[in-house]
């Protein structure tokens, strides 16, 4: 999901935004709504860039790219997640966040990451859907191609 490097999400702010271009003053960025508000984020703020987001985990691997984690959801749960984040409990959340990471670090995931990745996926989904559709048609090659090439070094050795 190479477009996720285009998403961020501000601390202090809801939603998500699509990162324009940086500026002397900060970064001007767009909410990824209906309003499609312009703003300029400070360069003291918190941003953090989707593409470097990851999940921790408590198997081999010590976190999965949300990107992964996203397409998972897309697997489980189509274009929206049901789960509505205000109303449900925490154990749903939990539960939910469970069936599509199983090995997610219970320690370092809190409930409000969980709350988090639902919102992102539902707005990343309603308002940029190309970005699923993008990577689901790009993913196999790429995995073609890793296995061809551990195929040619296994054979090398």
């Amino acid at each position: 999901m190479d477009l996720l490097k285009e998403i961020a999400n501000v601390s202090g702010k809801s939603g998500l935004f699509r990162i324009l271009k940086p500026s002397r003053a900060g970064v001007i960025v767009e909410s990824l709504d209906d309003k499609h508000e312009k703003t300029l984020i400070g360069p003291t703020a918190r941003v953090s860039v989707l593409k470097d987001v990851s999940i921790f985990t408590d198997g081999e691997e010590e976190s999965v790219a949300l990107a992964d984690v996203f397409l998972k959801i897309k697997e489980v749960h189509g274009e929206e997640i049901a789960v509505n984040t205000k109303t449900a409990s925490d154990k749903e959340l939990i539960e939910f966040l469970n069936k599509i990471l199983p090995d997610f670090d219970r320690s370092k995931v809190y409930v409000s990451d969980i709350k988090k990745i639902i919102t992102w996926y539902n707005l990343l989904s309603k308002h940029l859907p190309e970005l699923f559709e993008a990577q689901t048609e790009e993913e196999t090659p790429v995995e073609e191609v890793k296995s061809e090439v551990t195929n040619e070094e296994k054979s090398e050795a």
